[in-house]
């Protein structure tokens, strides 16, 4: 369509814009020559210093008729489909950031010249830091929109001109022309209306305000509004941004996650409802249902949640925040992909309104004619066809943000077992309820109610904690009933409830999702020591919100970027780091806990990714340590982390040490110390206790000559004492031992070596006598007084399978190099049977009983028993099984 086609067309829906053409009439002819290209933020620069403004009626002027030609040029485009919503906000947002930044240099240098500029304290000017708000700070500014602002300077001081003011002085007299600069109603219009209610203490606070006396209102007198407010902030002036930064983000984004968020937008969504109520707003676009500000809120909610700990959910921007909502499974798909189609729906039309006369509406129109102008500017034949597609995404809107903001449980004294735990029964009835519920000792039960509602640690409580726990309890008691054992069940869950009932914002998460009680219950009733573990680490209550998550298998690629990710993020901050990585390795685990409670997963996959899991954070602290070596000779160390025991042969379990042995191949004069270094790190990195805990306990004992060798060895002195000095039982040990980490190149060089010394022949006779020696002596180290089994040291038990294993790839690796695979013991126990070296029944019977062994000793310490010994005749077939080939080979 020819250009002045669209500008006629352009102006028939937009009697701005018709007013503009008609005040002017050379107007037509350069808005026609421009409509090909967006006008960009470099154009908007090069009017403005064509302009070359000289005194403040100049300026004033120029900012006035830049904004005539951008917003010209912006309604032809977007009424003529040749711009999307993105370049519309993206334009404005572009004319508010120019305008702003001109209006502060000329004014800042007027100032200046009477008064001096404030200075740093390294001599350079300080500059006034302008802070857009809202749409402004997350660049999604409409085209006829207020603009909300925020005055800061990084600290006091004064100026040193021929008239001095303190900084404040200075830069409140600044930000007040900045303002008038820009809002004035002059012959040519304004540039945008200005806002800066959104201050510290709203239209009572000082106009510019100093970093230190925000931090010290956000700390004393921020409001949760406040928080949301800031998600958008952006400071678009000003140096000393990173001062900034630390200030305003652990205020708005918390270190852990925060499921007060939802009552406070939930309060702040009722209070809009009722403004809009109350001026009769029901047409209102943004604020009246299903509008925009349901979709900000929805989207905006999971970032205060999870911001602190997600940092990509840091982002200003809806539209750029919702898919990241979708692809972590905090909203579905779907319903991200209509949040999405709405909100473009609305955007657009909110501009068309806007259009009109150049007026911040958000107004359906009442007139007939404007209605017809609305319906065809957004595509439409009529006005019904526009309102019902509107009332469909409206109502779309609404529901999911209904679904999101739910109201959580209802009070505590609506619940039917609330007198219960309140104690307002009678004792017999009381204990009649809880029988009736199929609690098998409800003394016991009542008893304990009773001592938590008399504890310190619940009188004492704040009261909306109190209030949250009061409401929890109730359904807490009802959903133990249901579990089996109901007792016990009841006893973990309150052992957790108690543990986090300081942290409001975990009671916040059970309130706000009852069905999370449901999932809490059933895996305290299938394990003690799974409750025990939530307890202790109570952040993970928000894994049970997605079960799709916590029951998917493992990525172990994406989980691998996915660690680099939130390493990178706390790039610089190594306690953050440890924290972060401490946190991921309980996330995951307790996915695979949920799996293996669930019964998804076979013992032997669970502890392949337990061993997995446990590669994956060597991988990752590896390069880490490394970075924190002073002086290191290169960039990338010569270096790599060997496994050994349950890592090495994967069979991790949940509580698992790590074995492990550091080589280096590395001709560098500093190698050696620099390694030992990294080698030091690495295991201060695993072993040290944060707060989010210990990522592995480690054992180096392992290594060449032991407590009394060196912490890292080079691959040649590893393998000289290898083939010239290790003991039988250390050549035992090679057996389930592997590269996990580092350079690929050195776990070579080790497998080589360990190849080399499993295949070496061996005289039987003093072979079988030092691994009957050895096996003995471990028999001394765990004695077993009891009448119990000892699934682990035992004759016929866990151990006894592993030397054999061990003895049987040392005596015929010289002649079956097959057997050096380090595939697990029932793996090669059937390769043993298949090389015709023990009978293929046997082999058959230890593997059956080594399965069993293992599963027993699982579900034993699942149960939070720490001594893995059962009734003898439980096992009495398996370890029968185990002693017969034990005396096949050993007599």
């Amino acid at each position: 369509m020819p250009a002045h086609h669209l500008i006629e067309r352009a102006a028939s829906h937009s009697r701005y814009l018709a007013r503009l053409l008609a005040a002017d009439a050379q107007f037509v002819d350069s808005l026609a020559s421009g409509l090909a290209q967006p006008f960009g933020a470099d154009a908007m620069q090069a009017q403005l210093q064509a302009a070359a403004p000289g005194d403040e009626a100049m300026l004033k002027t120029a900012l006035r008729k830049l904004r005539q030609a951008v917003m010209a040029r912006l309604i032809v485009r977007d009424l003529g489909g040749l711009a999307d919503l993105s370049e519309v906000m993206g334009t404005c947002t572009d004319l508010a950031e120019t305008t702003l930044r001109c209006a502060l240099a000329h004014h800042s240098t007027w100032l200046a010249q009477k008064h001096g500029m404030p200075k740093n304290p390294d001599g350079s000017d300080m500059q006034l830091v302008v802070v857009g708000m809202g749409k402004l700070g997350g660049r999604e500014l409409n085209v006829s929109s207020d603009i909300d602002l925020i005055y800061l300077y990084p600290e006091q001081g004064e100026t040193t001109g021929a008239k001095p003011v303190s900084h404040h002085e200075f830069f409140v007299l600044l930000g007040k022309k900045l303002g008038l600069a820009i809002s004035d109603l002059t012959a040519d219009g304004f540039v945008f209306r200005v806002d800066m209610r959104l201050r510290p203490w709203g239209d009572a606070g000082p106009l510019a305000m100093s970093y230190a006396a925000l931090e010290d209102y956000l700390v004393a007198h921020g409001r949760e509004w406040e928080r949301y407010a800031w998600i958008k902030g952006r400071a678009l002036t000003g140096t000393r941004l990173a001062e900034l930064d630390q200030i305003i983000r652990p205020f708005v984004f918390r270190k852990y996650l925060d499921f007060n968020a939802f009552a406070a937008m939930r309060e702040l969504h009722v209070q809009i409802r009722r403004e809009v109520i109350r001026r009769d707003r029901a047409d209102n676009i943004k604020l009246g249902p299903g509008g925009i500000r349901e979709i900000e809120f929805t989207a905006q909610v999971f970032q205060l949640i999870r911001g602190g700990q997600v940092a990509v959910l840091q982002t200003r921007s809806l539209l750029a925040v919702l898919p990241l909502l979708a692809a972590r499974g905090l909203l579905p798909e779907n319903a991200v992909a209509e949040l999405q189609a709405a909100y473009v729906f609305l955007r657009n039309l909110e501009h068309r309104l806007q259009y009109l006369d150049d007026a911040q509406t958000q107004m359906l129109p009442t007139q007939p004619d404007d209605r017809t102008r609305i319906a065809t500017s957004m595509g439409f034949t009529d006005y019904p066809a526009f309102l019902a597609a509107l009332n469909a995404h409206r109502t779309q809107v609404s529901r999911h943000f209904d679904q999101v903001f739910a109201a959580p449980q209802a009070d505590s004294g609506s619940h039917p077992l609330a007198g219960l735990w309140q104690g307002a029964l009678e004792h017999a009835d009381a204990l009649a309820t809880l029988a009736g519920l199929g609690y098998t000792a409800p003394a016991e039960v009542c008893n304990r109610l009773r001592q938590i509602r008399t504890s310190i640690r619940y009188t004492t409580l704040p009261a909306s904690n109190r209030a949250r726990f009061d409401t929890l309890m109730p359904a807490l008691i009802e959903v133990a009933a249901s579990c089996n054992p109901p007792d016990a069940t009841l006893a973990r869950i309150l052992d957790l409830l108690e543990t986090v009932a300081r942290r409001d914002s975990y009671l916040a998460l059970l309130v706000e999702y009852p069905a999370t009680l449901q999932r809490v219950a059933r895996l305290c009733a299938a394990s003690p020591w799974a409750a025990q573990y939530l307890a202790r680490n109570p952040m993970l209550l928000d894994e049970l919100l997605d079960t799709r998550q916590l029951y998917a298998t493992p990525d172990w690629p994406a989980l691998g970027d996915e660690l680099q990710a939130l390493m990178h993020t706390h790039c610089g901050d190594t306690e953050r780091q440890m924290d972060a990585m401490r946190q991921f390795r309980q996330r995951v685990t307790f996915h695979l806990l949920a799996q293996d409670l669930a019964g998804v997963l076979a013992l032997e996959t669970l502890s392949d990714h337990l061993s997995d899991l446990a590669a994956l954070i060597l991988s990752a602290t590896l390069p880490l340590a490394w970075a924190g070596v002073r002086n290191r000779h290169r960039d990338t160390p010569r270096f790599a982390v060997i496994g050994y025991g349950k890592l090495g042969g994967r069979e991790m379990g949940y509580a698992s040490d790590l074995d492990l042995v550091f080589l280096y191949e590395d001709p560098a004069p500093a190698a050696a110390e620099h390694y030992a270094r990294l080698a030091q790190r690495i295991n201060t990195w695993l072993g040290s206790t944060t707060a989010a805990g210990v990522l592995y306990e480690t054992d180096l004992r392992l290594r060449p000559d032991g407590t009394s060798g060196l912490l890292v060895s080079s691959v040649e002195a590893f393998s000289q004492y290898q083939h010239s000095h290790a003991w039988t039982w250390e050549h035992q040990a090679l057996t389930r031992a592997r590269y996990v980490a580092g350079d690929a190149a050195v776990g070579a060089a080790f497998e080589r070596i360990r190849c080399d010394i499993l295949t070496q022949p061996r005289d039987p006779a003093r072979l079988r006598e030092d691994v009957l020696a050895m096996r003995q002596k471990m028999h001394a180290g765990h004695p077993n007084h009891s009448d119990l089994f000892d699934l682990k040291h035992d004759a016929g038990g866990i151990v006894d399978v592993e030397f054999m294993v061990q003895y049987l790839v040392l005596a015929h690796a010289a002649r079956h190099r097959e057997l050096t695979r380090n595939s697990g013991n029932i793996a090669l126990l059937r390769l043993a049977a298949e090389l015709e070296l023990i009978p293929a029944s046997d082999a058959e019977a230890v593997r059956s009983a080594y399965r069993e062994l293992r599963r027993l000793q699982h579900a034993l310490r699942l149960h939070g028993i720490q001594t893995a010994r059962i009734e003898p005749m439980q096992v009495a077939g398996h370890a029968a099984a185990v002693r017969r080939l034990w005396r096949t080979l050993f007599g």
